[in-house]
């Protein structure tokens, strides 16, 4: 079984030999050791060095490109189920909602419209909750896939799906119980206040990445991020702020003609508000939520990854064990 290389941190213990299904271990990184002189070492999507902001991106479509069956046929299957269960969770509430969006006050008592609205109200937000639940595990599931595969994009190593399964198994339950913790977290952060929950946000933005590679627990993984992000809190910011904007621009570009041509069979054109409730609106902004998440969704699930590599190589000198890894200077 192929395996990515050794993503060890340096507090672990490298003298352990390897337990079955973990990484390699390539031992401590030596930092009096300078990297080869010469042009930059690229095996993979990245040169092995500290990564500018543009490399890293770059290095996130790159991988796309070179890895297109795995990458964009994982996310457009996993698209295609949350959303396509989704919607179908949600249609059978749409009569009720429309019934409250068109209520004529002049026929309709006010308790008897208080009540229609809070049991449409009811229905569609446990169908919302089941969406958002599809959604998560299918987040969950397609971020740690993606960070087994750009594990080995970075030294341009052959990846199955099979393989990339088989690594990231093991770490599907960890990781979504990070991903529950990181979203309470964070959301409790931004209820008391804006700033503390973007802070965190940032602190912990490293964290699927460090429990997938790593193959740590949940609790070390938030160590791990915290301490890769600590002294670069703002660059951190800075890339992961410029990722969300690339997504919501390209995810906006991508699913505006189907919301436009939903609106326009639907009647939304006329102003009319319940045309928003039609399921051939609906069908079609579910149809360009699929293509837009196709694209998104790897695309930041990937610059996610090449940041904490980058982190790595910064402040824990791992550009010299990948190039190690990566066959130049030996292991």
């Amino acid at each position: 079984m192929s395996e990515t290389p050794g993503w060890s941190s340096p507090d672990q213990p490298q003298n352990q030999p390897p337990q079955y299904g973990q990484q390699p271990q390539y031992g401590q990184p030596q930092y009096g050791q300078q990297p080869p002189t010469g042009p930059s070492i690229k095996p993979g999507v990245i040169p092995l060095r500290p990564l500018a902001v543009g490399e890293i991106i770059d290095g996130a479509i790159t991988t796309m490109r070179r890895y297109p069956k795995l990458i964009i046929g994982a996310a457009a299957v996993v698209a295609a189920v949350t959303q396509i269960l989704g919607l179908l969770v949600q249609l059978p509430f749409l009569d009720d909602l429309t019934a409250v969006v068109t209520l004529d006050p002049n026929t309709t008592t006010q308790q008897e419209a208080m009540n229609q609205a809070t049991d449409a109200l009811v229905g569609f937000l446990s169908g919302s909750l089941i969406s958002v639940v599809l959604l998560l595990l299918g987040t969950v599931f397609l971020s740690g896939f993606i960070t087994v595969i750009v594990g080995h994009a970075v030294l341009g190593k052959p990846v199955t799906f099979a393989q990339a399964w088989e690594e990231f198994k093991p770490r599907l339950l960890p990781l979504l119980g990070a991903t529950l913790l990181f979203g309470l977290i964070t959301t409790v952060g931004l209820i008391l206040c804006i700033v503390p929950g973007v802070w965190l946000w940032v602190m912990f933005g490293l964290v699927t990445p460090a429990l997938v590679l790593e193959r740590c627990g949940v609790s070390a993984a938030f160590g791990r991020s915290r301490k890769l992000v600590d002294g670069a809190w703002w660059r951190t910011f800075g890339i992961l702020l410029l990722t969300v904007v690339i997504g919501a621009v390209i995810g906006w570009i991508v699913s505006l003609p189907f919301e436009a041509i939903g609106l326009a069979i639907s009647g939304g054109f006329s102003n009319d508000p319940a045309s928003v409730l039609n399921p051939a609106y609906l069908i079609f902004v579910t149809i360009g939520a699929i293509i837009s998440s196709t694209i998104t969704l790897p695309f930041s699930s990937a610059v996610t990854v090449l940041l904490y590599v980058d982190r790595r190589m910064r402040s824990e000198g791992m550009d010299i064990e990948l190039q190690r890894a990566a066959g130049h200077g030996g292991i």
